[in-house]
């Protein structure tokens, strides 16, 4: 005879079935029966799970002003033709609108400031959360094009000789170039060393040695007296690398 115990127990028992979990074990199973048996439906239903929990945040953790993004994990380098879908991604919540800027607002300051202010603010915060973001996601938050984006941010860069940490400039991607200038420049004209610049640029040691071993061949070839295109030709780097780095070599020359 089954007491009221078992048998309460057996009738609760499968509430606790009905999970997220099980429910895409059970899809997964479903749709595609030959991936494997209940332990390999499971795995993946976790690693859905893993993934789906990394990018929501809990309402109470979001508050006024503050938007849920996501962006390009720090430690994810572009490949050769990589695509944004095959990227780790991670969620961050940004300050999209404070006090101070809604103060700025009125006082009439100039939109390029507090704009300039907003995107080097959202920058910070991402990489301080393990990413990066780009110009365009820049434009999105902010309203405003990418490519004025891009233009305040680089000569802020240049002006201050502080490098914002975005994916232009941490992962070398796209046609930033104002870290590279940046790099030389405390190397050669401030005379910091490549640990010093490494921390003060977010960039790893072994990326400020290869910007500064660029910026070594490209002097060494205008040394001998070869053009900007010779040069891009033969050291197999873009013509406004040489450029910039050109820009660098007389700068340093101006120093002597």
């Amino acid at each position: 005879m089954i007491n009221k115990t078992d048998s309460l127990k057996a009738g609760l028992r499968p509430l606790l079935a009905k999970t997220l979990e099980n429910a895409l074990s059970h899809r997964i199973a479903k749709e595609f029966p030959r991936i494997g048996g209940p332990r390999i439906c499971k795995l993946c239903a976790e690693m859905v799970m893993e993934v789906v929990n990394n990018h929501i945040r809990p309402r109470d953790s979001v508050h006024h002003g503050q938007i849920v993004w996501t962006a390009i994990d720090v430690n994810d380098r572009p490949g050769w033709c990589q695509k944004v879908a095959d990227t780790d991604l991670v969620t961050v919540v940004l300050d999209a609108s404070t006090a101070e800027d809604v103060q700025a607002r009125m006082d009439h300051e100039h939109a390029s400031r507090w704009r300039l202010r907003k995107a080097i603010r959202l920058c910070r915060q991402t990489y301080e959360q393990g990413g990066l973001l780009t110009t365009y996601d820049l434009s999105e938050i902010l309203n405003y094009t990418d490519s004025m984006i891009g233009k305040l941010l680089k000569e802020h860069e240049l002006r201050t000789k502080k490098l914002i940490p975005r994916r232009g400039t941490i992962h070398d991607a796209g046609n930033a170039l104002s870290h590279k200038w940046i790099i030389c420049h405390k190397r050669y004209v401030e005379g910091k060393s490549a640990d010093q610049i490494a921390r003060e640029t977010y960039h790893s040691l072994e990326a400020v040695d290869r910007y500064l071993g660029q910026f070594d061949r490209v002097r060494h070839c205008l040394q001998q007296g070869m053009n900007t295109a010779e040069i891009a030709h033969i050291l197999n780097c873009s013509i406004s690398l040489v450029q910039v780095y050109e820009e660098m070599d007389k700068e340093l020359e101006n120093k002597k």
